[in-house]
Protein backbone atom coordinates (compact mmCIF):
# COMPACT_ATOMS: atom_id res chain seq x y z
CA UNK A 1 0.00 0.00 0.00
CA UNK A 2 1.33 3.40 -0.97
CA UNK A 3 1.94 6.39 1.88
CA UNK A 4 -0.21 9.23 1.52
CA UNK A 5 2.54 11.43 -0.08
CA UNK A 6 3.00 8.78 -3.08
CA UNK A 7 -0.75 9.25 -3.27
CA UNK A 8 -0.18 13.27 -4.24
CA UNK A 9 -2.87 13.26 -7.07
CA UNK A 10 -2.76 16.75 -7.43
CA UNK A 11 -6.57 17.46 -6.77
CA UNK A 12 -7.60 20.46 -4.74
CA UNK A 13 -8.54 20.11 -1.41
CA UNK A 14 -8.96 22.85 0.73
CA UNK A 15 -7.41 26.00 -0.66
CA UNK A 16 -7.06 28.92 1.09
CA UNK A 17 -4.26 30.77 -1.65
CA UNK A 18 -6.23 32.67 -3.41
CA UNK A 19 -5.31 30.99 -6.80
CA UNK A 20 -7.53 29.02 -8.93
CA UNK A 21 -10.47 30.36 -8.04
CA UNK A 22 -10.09 29.14 -4.21
CA UNK A 23 -11.14 31.30 -1.37
CA UNK A 24 -9.10 34.06 -0.48
CA UNK A 25 -7.62 34.84 2.78
CA UNK A 26 -8.52 38.70 3.19
CA UNK A 27 -10.51 38.11 6.59
CA UNK A 28 -7.11 36.52 7.83
CA UNK A 29 -4.29 38.81 9.43
CA UNK A 30 -1.39 38.76 7.23
CA UNK A 31 0.81 37.89 10.46
CA UNK A 32 -0.66 34.39 10.61
CA UNK A 33 -0.48 33.92 6.78
CA UNK A 34 2.08 31.13 6.07
CA UNK A 35 4.65 32.43 3.37
CA UNK A 36 6.06 29.15 2.61
CA UNK A 37 4.79 25.81 1.04
CA UNK A 38 4.20 23.46 3.30
CA UNK A 39 4.84 20.00 1.45
CA UNK A 40 1.09 18.51 2.05
CA UNK A 41 0.14 15.97 -0.36
CA UNK A 42 -2.53 17.50 -2.73
CA UNK A 43 -5.54 15.22 -3.02
CA UNK A 44 -9.18 15.56 -2.85
CA UNK A 45 -11.41 14.64 0.51
CA UNK A 46 -12.56 11.77 -1.11
CA UNK A 47 -8.95 10.40 -2.05
CA UNK A 48 -7.68 11.26 2.21
CA UNK A 49 -11.13 9.04 3.36
CA UNK A 50 -10.40 6.42 1.02
CA UNK A 51 -6.84 6.21 1.88
CA UNK A 52 -7.20 6.44 5.50
CA UNK A 53 -10.38 3.16 5.28
CA UNK A 54 -8.05 1.33 3.76
CA UNK A 55 -5.67 1.91 6.21
CA UNK A 56 -8.28 1.06 8.90
CA UNK A 57 -9.19 -2.05 7.20
CA UNK A 58 -6.00 -3.41 7.34
CA UNK A 59 -6.43 -3.40 11.08
CA UNK A 60 -7.75 -6.13 13.26
CA UNK A 61 -10.49 -5.67 15.96
CA UNK A 62 -13.07 -7.22 18.49
CA UNK A 63 -15.75 -6.31 16.06
CA UNK A 64 -14.02 -7.63 13.13
CA UNK A 65 -13.38 -11.57 14.21
CA UNK A 66 -12.06 -13.41 17.13
CA UNK A 67 -9.61 -12.43 19.70
CA UNK A 68 -8.58 -14.97 22.12
CA UNK A 69 -5.67 -13.01 23.51
CA UNK A 70 -4.61 -14.64 26.55
CA UNK A 71 -4.12 -12.57 29.30
CA UNK A 72 -5.29 -9.16 27.89
CA UNK A 73 -9.50 -10.14 28.38
CA UNK A 74 -10.32 -8.78 24.68
CA UNK A 75 -14.42 -8.95 25.21
CA UNK A 76 -16.28 -6.78 23.59
CA UNK A 77 -16.84 -3.21 24.36
CA UNK A 78 -20.85 -2.22 24.45
CA UNK A 79 -21.46 1.07 22.33
CA UNK A 80 -23.77 2.43 24.88
CA UNK A 81 -20.34 2.91 27.18
CA UNK A 82 -18.80 5.19 24.12
CA UNK A 83 -22.45 7.01 23.94
CA UNK A 84 -22.69 7.65 27.63
CA UNK A 85 -18.54 8.76 27.76
CA UNK A 86 -18.95 11.39 25.02
CA UNK A 87 -22.07 13.42 26.42
CA UNK A 88 -21.48 17.27 26.67
CA UNK A 89 -21.39 17.29 30.42
CA UNK A 90 -18.23 14.56 30.48
CA UNK A 91 -16.10 15.69 27.55
CA UNK A 92 -16.50 19.39 27.70
CA UNK A 93 -15.57 19.33 31.85
CA UNK A 94 -12.13 20.86 32.39
CA UNK A 95 -9.95 18.68 34.89
CA UNK A 96 -9.35 21.70 37.27
CA UNK A 97 -12.78 22.92 37.41
CA UNK A 98 -14.18 23.62 40.97
CA UNK A 99 -15.49 20.39 43.05
CA UNK A 100 -18.95 22.42 43.01
CA UNK A 101 -19.18 22.48 39.39
CA UNK A 102 -18.22 19.18 39.00
CA UNK A 103 -20.90 17.13 41.44
CA UNK A 104 -21.74 14.76 38.10
CA UNK A 105 -18.53 13.78 37.77
CA UNK A 106 -17.47 13.45 41.11
CA UNK A 107 -20.25 11.68 41.83
CA UNK A 108 -19.70 9.13 39.19
CA UNK A 109 -16.00 8.90 40.56
CA UNK A 110 -16.99 8.12 43.65
CA UNK A 111 -19.54 5.76 43.36
CA UNK A 112 -17.12 4.03 41.11
CA UNK A 113 -14.65 4.04 43.83
CA UNK A 114 -17.61 2.15 46.22
CA UNK A 115 -18.67 -0.38 43.68
CA UNK A 116 -14.81 -1.42 43.12
CA UNK A 117 -14.64 -1.45 46.93
CA UNK A 118 -17.66 -4.20 47.01
CA UNK A 119 -16.38 -6.20 44.25
CA UNK A 120 -12.42 -6.27 45.63
CA UNK A 121 -13.59 -6.67 49.33
CA UNK A 122 -11.21 -3.78 49.89
CA UNK A 123 -11.44 -0.19 51.83
CA UNK A 124 -10.30 2.64 50.18
CA UNK A 125 -9.62 3.01 46.17
CA UNK A 126 -7.69 5.17 43.84
CA UNK A 127 -8.69 5.77 40.75
CA UNK A 128 -5.60 7.81 39.39
CA UNK A 129 -3.82 5.10 37.92
CA UNK A 130 -3.78 5.39 33.84
CA UNK A 131 -3.35 1.55 33.62
CA UNK A 132 -2.75 -2.01 34.99
CA UNK A 133 1.15 -1.76 35.05
CA UNK A 134 0.28 1.73 36.42
CA UNK A 135 -1.85 0.63 38.94
CA UNK A 136 0.97 -1.93 39.99
CA UNK A 137 3.51 0.59 40.24
CA UNK A 138 1.35 2.64 42.67
CA UNK A 139 0.63 -0.41 44.66
CA UNK A 140 4.53 -1.12 44.89
CA UNK A 141 5.00 2.48 46.29
CA UNK A 142 2.54 2.27 48.68
CA UNK A 143 4.37 -0.77 50.06
CA UNK A 144 7.54 1.00 50.22
CA UNK A 145 6.18 4.13 51.75
CA UNK A 146 4.52 1.70 54.44
CA UNK A 147 7.54 -0.09 55.78
CA UNK A 148 9.19 3.46 55.39
CA UNK A 149 6.46 5.12 58.12
CA UNK A 150 6.64 2.11 60.36
CA UNK A 151 10.69 1.68 60.50
CA UNK A 152 10.91 -1.04 58.67
CA UNK A 153 13.36 0.24 55.81
CA UNK A 154 15.30 -3.28 55.81
CA UNK A 155 12.48 -4.88 53.47
CA UNK A 156 13.73 -4.55 50.08
CA UNK A 157 12.68 -7.88 48.67
CA UNK A 158 9.54 -8.73 46.46
CA UNK A 159 8.74 -12.42 45.69
CA UNK A 160 7.45 -12.83 42.13
CA UNK A 161 5.60 -16.47 40.78
CA UNK A 162 8.04 -17.50 37.83
CA UNK A 163 4.57 -17.49 35.84
CA UNK A 164 3.75 -14.01 36.55
CA UNK A 165 3.26 -11.18 34.38
CA UNK A 166 6.29 -8.98 33.20
CA UNK A 167 5.20 -5.79 34.78
CA UNK A 168 4.91 -7.41 38.28
CA UNK A 169 8.93 -7.75 38.22
CA UNK A 170 9.49 -4.39 36.69
CA UNK A 171 7.03 -2.72 38.75
CA UNK A 172 8.70 -3.76 41.78
CA UNK A 173 11.98 -2.88 40.83
CA UNK A 174 11.14 0.65 39.64
CA UNK A 175 10.56 1.25 43.48
CA UNK A 176 13.76 -0.36 44.59
CA UNK A 177 13.00 -3.48 45.23
CA UNK A 178 15.19 -6.57 44.51
CA UNK A 179 13.17 -9.27 42.70
CA UNK A 180 12.61 -13.04 44.34
CA UNK A 181 11.92 -15.57 41.79
CA UNK A 182 9.44 -18.61 43.28
CA UNK A 183 9.00 -21.35 41.40
CA UNK A 184 5.87 -22.95 40.55
CA UNK A 185 5.11 -26.81 41.56
CA UNK A 186 3.79 -29.88 39.44
CA UNK A 187 0.31 -28.79 39.05
CA UNK A 188 1.04 -24.68 38.19
CA UNK A 189 0.67 -23.31 41.29
CA UNK A 190 2.92 -21.63 43.92
CA UNK A 191 5.47 -23.95 45.64
CA UNK A 192 4.76 -23.42 49.51
CA UNK A 193 8.04 -25.46 50.73
CA UNK A 194 10.00 -22.92 48.09
CA UNK A 195 7.94 -19.72 49.32
CA UNK A 196 8.74 -21.13 52.95
CA UNK A 197 12.54 -21.10 52.14
CA UNK A 198 12.46 -17.35 50.57
CA UNK A 199 10.82 -16.06 53.36
CA UNK A 200 13.06 -13.50 56.15
CA UNK A 201 12.49 -10.26 57.32
CA UNK A 202 13.93 -8.57 54.47
CA UNK A 203 10.66 -9.68 52.27
CA UNK A 204 8.32 -7.01 51.87
CA UNK A 205 5.39 -8.30 49.67
CA UNK A 206 4.48 -11.26 47.12
CA UNK A 207 2.71 -10.16 44.19
CA UNK A 208 0.37 -12.65 42.73
CA UNK A 209 -2.44 -13.39 40.08
CA UNK A 210 -5.69 -15.31 41.05
CA UNK A 211 -6.22 -17.01 39.07
CA UNK A 212 -2.67 -17.27 37.89
CA UNK A 213 -1.48 -16.34 33.91
CA UNK A 214 -2.05 -20.50 33.32
CA UNK A 215 -5.68 -19.92 34.18
CA UNK A 216 -5.14 -22.12 36.68
CA UNK A 217 -6.82 -21.33 40.88
CA UNK A 218 -3.98 -20.80 43.64
CA UNK A 219 -6.02 -23.34 45.64
CA UNK A 220 -3.62 -22.41 48.27
CA UNK A 221 -3.58 -18.84 48.26
CA UNK A 222 -5.18 -18.45 52.24
CA UNK A 223 -2.02 -20.66 53.59
CA UNK A 224 0.20 -18.09 51.28
CA UNK A 225 -1.78 -15.52 53.02
CA UNK A 226 -1.12 -16.33 56.22
CA UNK A 227 2.49 -17.51 55.68
CA UNK A 228 3.29 -13.84 54.09
CA UNK A 229 1.37 -11.91 56.91
CA UNK A 230 3.02 -13.85 60.09
CA UNK A 231 6.20 -12.87 58.54
CA UNK A 232 5.13 -9.45 58.82
CA UNK A 233 4.89 -9.43 54.48
CA UNK A 234 1.97 -7.75 52.70
CA UNK A 235 0.17 -9.31 49.19
CA UNK A 236 -0.43 -7.49 45.94
CA UNK A 237 -2.84 -9.13 44.48
CA UNK A 238 -2.39 -8.14 40.06
CA UNK A 239 -6.34 -7.60 38.95
CA UNK A 240 -5.63 -8.93 35.58
CA UNK A 241 -7.40 -11.93 35.30
CA UNK A 242 -10.22 -10.25 37.90
CA UNK A 243 -12.85 -11.15 35.10
CA UNK A 244 -12.81 -14.81 36.13
CA UNK A 245 -14.07 -14.17 39.60
CA UNK A 246 -16.32 -11.36 39.70
CA UNK A 247 -19.38 -11.88 42.17
CA UNK A 248 -17.58 -15.41 43.05
CA UNK A 249 -15.11 -14.08 46.21
CA UNK A 250 -12.85 -11.21 46.65
CA UNK A 251 -9.12 -10.48 46.91
CA UNK A 252 -9.87 -9.52 50.31
CA UNK A 253 -11.32 -12.84 50.92
CA UNK A 254 -8.05 -14.43 49.83
CA UNK A 255 -6.00 -12.52 52.16
CA UNK A 256 -4.79 -9.89 49.61
CA UNK A 257 -3.57 -5.72 50.99
CA UNK A 258 -3.93 -4.31 47.73
CA UNK A 259 -5.38 -4.34 44.39
CA UNK A 260 -5.04 -3.07 41.44
CA UNK A 261 -8.03 -2.96 38.74
CA UNK A 262 -7.75 -3.01 35.25
CA UNK A 263 -10.78 -1.72 34.04
CA UNK A 264 -10.01 -1.80 30.46
CA UNK A 265 -10.50 -5.75 30.44
CA UNK A 266 -12.82 -6.41 33.57
CA UNK A 267 -15.07 -3.69 33.16
CA UNK A 268 -15.00 -3.49 29.15
CA UNK A 269 -13.30 -0.29 28.14
CA UNK A 270 -11.38 0.78 24.84
CA UNK A 271 -8.52 -1.88 24.94
CA UNK A 272 -5.07 -1.87 23.12
CA UNK A 273 -2.45 0.34 21.29
CA UNK A 274 -1.21 1.68 23.73
CA UNK A 275 -4.02 3.03 25.79
CA UNK A 276 -6.42 4.19 26.77
CA UNK A 277 -6.69 2.48 30.03
CA UNK A 278 -7.23 2.78 33.77
CA UNK A 279 -5.97 0.73 36.56
CA UNK A 280 -7.53 2.07 40.09
CA UNK A 281 -5.75 0.45 43.15
CA UNK A 282 -8.05 -0.73 45.95
CA UNK A 283 -6.36 -1.39 49.42
CA UNK A 284 -7.14 -2.58 53.26
CA UNK A 285 -7.78 0.05 55.76
CA UNK A 286 -4.41 0.04 57.45
CA UNK A 287 -2.72 1.33 54.06
CA UNK A 288 -5.85 4.02 52.94
CA UNK A 289 -3.42 7.01 54.39
CA UNK A 290 -0.86 6.22 51.95
CA UNK A 291 -3.22 6.37 48.88
CA UNK A 292 -2.81 9.15 45.86
CA UNK A 293 -4.02 12.37 46.37
CA UNK A 294 -6.38 13.34 45.88
CA UNK A 295 -9.68 10.63 46.44
CA UNK A 296 -13.29 11.57 45.84
CA UNK A 297 -15.00 11.93 49.21
CA UNK A 298 -19.10 12.37 49.93
CA UNK A 299 -19.71 14.61 53.13
CA UNK A 300 -23.02 17.26 53.75
CA UNK A 301 -24.63 16.18 50.68
CA UNK A 302 -21.15 17.14 48.90
CA UNK A 303 -18.70 15.67 46.43
CA UNK A 304 -15.21 16.49 46.71
CA UNK A 305 -11.25 16.27 46.13
CA UNK A 306 -9.76 15.22 49.46
CA UNK A 307 -6.05 16.04 49.29
CA UNK A 308 -5.69 15.82 52.84
CA UNK A 309 -3.80 12.23 53.01
CA UNK A 310 -1.67 11.74 56.02
CA UNK A 311 1.50 10.08 54.57
CA UNK A 312 0.33 9.95 50.47
CA UNK A 313 2.44 8.97 47.87
CA UNK A 314 1.46 11.96 46.04
CA UNK A 315 0.24 12.34 42.64
CA UNK A 316 0.73 9.48 40.31
CA UNK A 317 0.02 11.10 37.19
CA UNK A 318 -1.95 14.71 35.96
CA UNK A 319 -4.84 15.49 37.48
CA UNK A 320 -7.34 12.24 38.47
CA UNK A 321 -7.03 9.28 35.96
CA UNK A 322 -8.59 8.62 32.29
CA UNK A 323 -12.05 9.92 33.23
CA UNK A 324 -13.88 9.08 30.06
CA UNK A 325 -12.33 5.38 31.13
CA UNK A 326 -13.73 5.86 34.59
CA UNK A 327 -17.06 6.71 32.80
CA UNK A 328 -17.13 3.56 30.50
CA UNK A 329 -16.37 1.44 33.09
CA UNK A 330 -19.24 2.86 35.47
CA UNK A 331 -21.84 2.12 32.84
CA UNK A 332 -20.86 -1.25 32.60
CA UNK A 333 -21.09 -2.15 35.99
CA UNK A 334 -24.57 -0.29 36.18
CA UNK A 335 -25.64 -2.22 33.09
CA UNK A 336 -24.47 -5.91 34.28
CA UNK A 337 -25.34 -5.06 37.78
CA UNK A 338 -25.23 -8.92 39.09
CA UNK A 339 -24.89 -10.30 35.86
CA UNK A 340 -21.20 -9.78 36.46
CA UNK A 341 -21.12 -12.80 38.13
CA UNK A 342 -22.56 -14.54 35.22
CA UNK A 343 -19.95 -12.70 32.89
CA UNK A 344 -17.21 -14.38 34.71
CA UNK A 345 -19.01 -17.84 35.28
CA UNK A 346 -19.70 -17.55 31.43
CA UNK A 347 -15.34 -17.04 30.69
CA UNK A 348 -14.59 -19.65 32.75
CA UNK A 349 -17.20 -22.15 30.88
CA UNK A 350 -16.05 -20.48 27.36
CA UNK A 351 -12.00 -21.32 28.13
CA UNK A 352 -13.72 -25.16 29.83
CA UNK A 353 -15.13 -25.91 26.72
CA UNK A 354 -11.80 -24.95 23.95
CA UNK A 355 -9.73 -26.58 26.30
CA UNK A 356 -11.72 -29.90 26.63
CA UNK A 357 -12.43 -29.88 22.47
CA UNK A 358 -8.31 -29.16 21.65
CA UNK A 359 -6.78 -32.06 24.40
CA UNK A 360 -6.44 -34.81 21.82
CA UNK A 361 -5.25 -32.47 18.95
CA UNK A 362 -2.26 -30.14 21.38
CA UNK A 363 -0.57 -30.47 24.73
CA UNK A 364 -2.07 -29.61 27.87
CA UNK A 365 0.60 -29.46 30.70
CA UNK A 366 -1.74 -28.42 33.37
CA UNK A 367 -4.66 -31.40 33.37
CA UNK A 368 -7.23 -30.03 35.85
CA UNK A 369 -10.05 -27.05 35.01
CA UNK A 370 -8.79 -23.82 34.07
CA UNK A 371 -10.40 -20.26 34.81
CA UNK A 372 -11.59 -18.05 32.62
CA UNK A 373 -7.83 -18.41 29.85
CA UNK A 374 -6.07 -21.84 29.61
CA UNK A 375 -2.56 -22.86 27.90
CA UNK A 376 -1.58 -24.80 25.44
CA UNK A 377 1.64 -26.40 24.02
CA UNK A 378 2.72 -26.44 20.78
CA UNK A 379 5.57 -28.98 21.57
CA UNK A 380 3.75 -31.99 19.80
CA UNK A 381 3.26 -29.18 16.49
CA UNK A 382 6.91 -28.36 17.06
CA UNK A 383 8.46 -31.70 16.50
CA UNK A 384 5.90 -32.02 13.32
CA UNK A 385 8.02 -29.05 11.58
CA UNK A 386 5.72 -26.13 12.64
CA UNK A 387 6.57 -24.10 15.73
CA UNK A 388 3.48 -22.29 17.93
CA UNK A 389 4.54 -18.95 15.70
CA UNK A 390 3.38 -20.70 12.12
CA UNK A 391 0.20 -21.89 14.37
CA UNK A 392 -0.65 -17.99 15.25
CA UNK A 393 0.04 -17.03 11.76
CA UNK A 394 -2.14 -19.99 10.09
CA UNK A 395 -4.53 -18.63 12.10
CA UNK A 396 -4.26 -15.15 10.57
CA UNK A 397 -5.81 -16.70 7.39
CA UNK A 398 -9.22 -17.53 8.93
CA UNK A 399 -9.59 -13.93 10.31
CA UNK A 400 -8.59 -15.40 13.94
CA UNK A 401 -6.56 -13.18 16.09
CA UNK A 402 -3.54 -15.40 17.28
CA UNK A 403 -3.62 -16.32 20.98
CA UNK A 404 -1.07 -14.47 23.14
CA UNK A 405 2.17 -17.03 22.05
CA UNK A 406 5.40 -18.10 24.13
CA UNK A 407 3.99 -16.83 27.31
CA UNK A 408 4.00 -17.70 29.76
CA UNK A 409 7.93 -18.69 30.01
CA UNK A 410 7.72 -22.01 32.07
CA UNK A 411 5.27 -23.85 28.94
CA UNK A 412 7.40 -24.35 25.85
CA UNK A 413 5.91 -23.39 23.02
CA UNK A 414 3.05 -21.51 24.80
CA UNK A 415 -0.37 -20.96 23.61
CA UNK A 416 -2.50 -18.87 26.02
CA UNK A 417 -6.24 -18.60 25.07
CA UNK A 418 -8.87 -16.22 26.34
CA UNK A 419 -12.26 -16.30 24.99
CA UNK A 420 -14.01 -14.13 27.19
CA UNK A 421 -17.74 -14.16 27.90
CA UNK A 422 -18.52 -12.31 24.57
CA UNK A 423 -18.49 -14.98 22.48
CA UNK A 424 -21.28 -17.03 21.32
CA UNK A 425 -20.81 -21.27 20.74
CA UNK A 426 -21.14 -20.75 17.23
CA UNK A 427 -17.79 -18.30 17.24
CA UNK A 428 -16.18 -21.10 19.88
CA UNK A 429 -16.89 -23.87 17.58
CA UNK A 430 -15.03 -22.03 14.28
CA UNK A 431 -12.02 -21.16 16.73
CA UNK A 432 -11.88 -24.91 17.66
CA UNK A 433 -12.89 -26.52 14.14
CA UNK A 434 -10.04 -24.22 12.65
CA UNK A 435 -7.47 -25.54 15.56
CA UNK A 436 -8.15 -28.73 15.02
CA UNK A 437 -7.97 -28.64 11.13
CA UNK A 438 -4.23 -26.83 11.94
CA UNK A 439 -3.24 -29.72 13.46
CA UNK A 440 -4.41 -32.04 10.95
CA UNK A 441 -2.48 -29.67 8.15
CA UNK A 442 0.35 -29.94 10.16
CA UNK A 443 1.04 -33.34 10.87
CA UNK A 444 -0.12 -33.71 6.81
CA UNK A 445 1.19 -30.32 4.84
CA UNK A 446 3.31 -28.36 7.35
CA UNK A 447 4.74 -26.94 4.80
CA UNK A 448 2.17 -25.40 3.52
CA UNK A 449 0.75 -23.85 7.19
CA UNK A 450 4.80 -22.27 7.08
CA UNK A 451 3.39 -20.51 3.93
CA UNK A 452 1.29 -18.42 6.50
CA UNK A 453 -0.17 -15.62 6.65
CA UNK A 454 -1.43 -15.94 3.03
CA UNK A 455 -4.57 -13.87 2.87
CA UNK A 456 -3.60 -10.92 5.72
CA UNK A 457 -2.91 -7.62 4.59
CA UNK A 458 1.05 -8.56 5.23
CA UNK A 459 1.90 -11.69 3.84
CA UNK A 460 4.71 -14.48 4.79
CA UNK A 461 7.83 -12.87 5.20
CA UNK A 462 11.66 -13.79 5.03
CA UNK A 463 12.48 -13.48 8.88
CA UNK A 464 16.14 -14.27 8.76
CA UNK A 465 16.34 -11.50 5.22
CA UNK A 466 14.44 -9.51 7.96
CA UNK A 467 16.61 -9.86 10.79
CA UNK A 468 19.84 -9.57 9.12
CA UNK A 469 18.92 -6.36 6.53
CA UNK A 470 15.39 -4.81 8.82
CA UNK A 471 13.91 -2.06 6.54
CA UNK A 472 13.34 0.63 9.49
CA UNK A 473 13.50 3.69 7.36
CA UNK A 474 10.53 5.47 5.58
CA UNK A 475 12.33 6.63 2.03
CA UNK A 476 10.60 9.87 1.18
CA UNK A 477 9.68 10.26 -2.42
CA UNK A 478 10.67 13.54 -3.91
CA UNK A 479 8.23 16.34 -5.00
CA UNK A 480 7.71 19.79 -5.15
CA UNK A 481 5.95 21.09 -2.19
CA UNK A 482 2.83 22.34 -2.54
CA UNK A 483 0.35 25.15 -0.98
CA UNK A 484 -3.02 23.44 -1.83
CA UNK A 485 -3.81 20.58 0.59
CA UNK A 486 -6.18 19.14 2.71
Amino acid sequence: MKTIFENNSGADGICLSGDNGCVLTDSIPNDFIRKDKIGLPQLSELEVMRHYKELSDRNFCIEKGFYPLGSCTMKYNPKVNELLSSLEGFINLHPMQDDSDSQGALELMYKLQEALKTLTGMDAVTLQPAAGAHGELTGMMIVKKYFETIGETNRKKVIVPDSAHGTNPASAKMCGFDIVEVKSDERGQVDIETLKSLLDSDVAAIMMTNPNTLGIFEENVLEISEIMHKNGSLLYYDGANFNAIMGWTNPKLMGFDIVHINLHKTFSTPHGGGGPGAGPVCVVDKLKEFLPSPVIKYENNKYFRDYNIKNSIGKVRGFYGNFGILVRAYAYIVMMGSDLKLASADAVLNANYIKEKLKDAYDIPYKQSCMHEFVISGEKQHHQGVSTLGIAKRLMDSNIHPPTIYFPLIVHEALMIEPTESESKHVLDNFIDIMLKIADEIKENPEEVLKSPQTAPVKKVDETLAARQPDLVFKEVKQEPVLCSV
